[in-house]
């Protein structure tokens, strides 16, 4: 492997590494704001029940 082909392939991989990351930080976001969606809505629901008793 040529001194080129290793530096193409570190500049492959980096670029990967960085994609994979940003694809995770996406995907925790997105938990994250339907895990505060949902909690809203069981404490509203909460509520809703605490005050018909």
């Amino acid at each position: 492997m040529t001194p080129a082909e290793r530096e193409a392939r570190k500049l492959f991989r980096e670029a990967e590494a960085v994609k994979a990351m940003t694809e995770h930080e996406r995907a925790q976001k997105a938990f994250q704001e339907n895990r505060a969606r949902l909690k809203a809505m069981r404490l509203a629901r909460e509520a809703e029940e605490a005050k018909a008793e």
